[in-house]
């Protein structure tokens, strides 16, 4: 299985040398993640990792969702009630099973958190599940392995969490009181309370006045609500917000019509259409915030998310059924785009599960608007092919500069370093290709190379 040293690269060997020139500059480069889902619990804690299922399978959805989709049983992976709890016996399912990621991503990261972080360089099937787990087992107690070990050892500089409004933030303040030198931050993600049709929302409005000293009870108690507690993530570090909307909508509507919209909301009272106005509404209020308190603004959409309503019921979201959807931004972005798109503290970072989309809508807008910035490829296409298809698709109008980088955006927080790792290869296989056929010069591609590593997610994020 041992990695080859140019994997991903192109072909033809003029252009080969060209894209390993260019790695050889970028590898070892610090990682910016300025966007995923590792628990700030790690962080803070700094727990050693109980097993190698807890570690590569039960929480990655990536993992879960390819098994599920051949016949697995979420139970089988330690999932849901009267799941098995024997992580040895997960293990085996998952090694079992591996030679369904061939051709995926996650085989890519998961041979190299192996090979790389565990120094298991054969092939993971049935007849070596045992030993690659006897393997990680045997070291997940020595400080190299457990969170902040992992964190020097991949030479991460700055990782960001993604938080709910109404999180306390326990973990973020235990790591900013100890001695630890590693930097974690918060985002702010208001969803639970800007989103009507989110269970259990009226309840939620309550909990945010609690946790935010302000009242809920009317609509500039309640945008009140939302610049205290983004107070209180900047306090931590934050410097970015995050929305999950199936659609780019925004609406700007008169104060008073906002209100009255807002007190129908709160009191479970509306109409046909109206808990997507709300939502539309609220991404221009919260782009107004942000246009005042400069966090950056990232937009995920083009997910139908939670697609099956009895996985959600019996396994809880974020299992891997989130199926991408067509989406519009030109003209769904407009009201928010005229209301504050020009504010110079302003900056939104678009994210799409909807490729049509890249060169027909995000590119351009990107490409004139100063406030937008692209989102690396999310979710199902954070990958080679992925990536790829993006630079193809968004750099002849809106360039390299007018995109964010790249971000893991991981809950597997062995996979971090090759995700990164394979976002790297693939923008300098792109980058040589751009030289051999005579499009840059090669000095250009060596400062770009630089820059998609880490300093353009840097800059979009306001990290440095």
């Amino acid at each position: 299985m041992a990695l080859h040293p140019d994997r991903l690269f192109p072909t033809d060997a003029a252009t080969r040398g060209i894209a390993r020139a260019l790695y050889e500059t970028v590898a070892d480069l610090p990682i910016v993640s300025p966007h995923g889902h590792t628990d700030p619990r790690w962080w803070a804690t700094n727990e050693a990792f109980s097993d190698p299922a807890t570690l590569f399978v039960t929480p990655d959805h990536y993992v879960t969702r390819m098994l599920v989709s051949q016949g697995v049983s979420f139970e089988a992976l330690g999932i849901g009630q009267g799941a098995e709890t024997d992580p040895r016996a997960i293990w085996r399912t998952f090694a079992s099973n591996f030679h369904l990621f061939a051709g995926t991503p996650s085989k890519l990261w998961i041979e190299h958190a192996l090979e790389n972080v565990f120094g298991f360089s054969e092939r993971l099937q049935s007849e070596t599940a045992d030993a690659a787990y006897e393997r990680i087992q045997s070291v997940l107690q020595e400080d190299r392995f457990r969170p902040h070990g992992l964190y020097d050892r991949f030479n991460i500089e700055v990782i960001a969490t993604t938080d709910g409004a109404l999180d306390d933030l326990q973990w973020h303040r235990q790591i900013r009181e100890s001695a630890w030198h590693g930097r974690v931050v918060p985002t702010y993600r208001p969803d639970a309370v800007t989103d009507p049709d989110q269970p259990g929302f009226a309840d939620n409005l309550a909990k945010l006045a609690e946790v935010s000293g302000m009242s809920t009870g009317t609509w500039a108690g309640y945008l009140d609500a939302h610049r205290a507690r983004r107070a209180v993530f900047r306090e931590l570090g934050a410097t970015a917000t995050d929305h999950g909307h199936a659609t780019p909508r925004t609406a700007d509507m008169p104060q008073n019509e906002a209100a009255s919209l807002y007190d129908r909301a709160r009191t479970g009272r509306l109409g046909t259409g109206e808990a997507e106005l709300f939502r539309a509404q609220m991404l221009t209020e919260m782009a107004r915030m942000s246009a005042e308190d400069g966090m950056v603004m990232q937009l995920h959409c083009g997910s139908h998310r939670n697609h099956s309503r009895s996985v959600l019921a019996d396994y809880g979201r974020d299992r891997g059924f989130d199926i991408p959807v067509p989406v519009s931004f030109t003209e769904a972005l407009k009201p928010m785009l005229d209301a504050v798109g020009l504010e110079p503290q302003l900056r939104v970072i678009l994210f799409t599960l909807d490729e049509t989309t890249y060169t027909r809508e995000l590119a351009p807008l990107a490409g004139a608007w100063p406030s937008l910035v692209l989102g690396p490829p999310w979710w199902f296409h954070d990958s080679f092919e992925g990536i790829r298809r993006y630079r193809q698709q968004v750099t002849e109008t809106a360039g390299f500069y007018n995109t964010a980088g790249f971000n893991d955006d991981t809950r597997a927080i062995t996979s971090i370093q090759a995700r990164h790792d394979v976002a790297r290869r693939t923008d300098c296989a792109f980058l040589a290709e751009l030289v051999t056929s005579h499009r840059m010069e090669e000095d250009e591609a060596f400062a770009i190379a630089q820059d998609l590593a880490a300093g353009l997610a840097r800059k979009a994020y306001r990290l440095g």
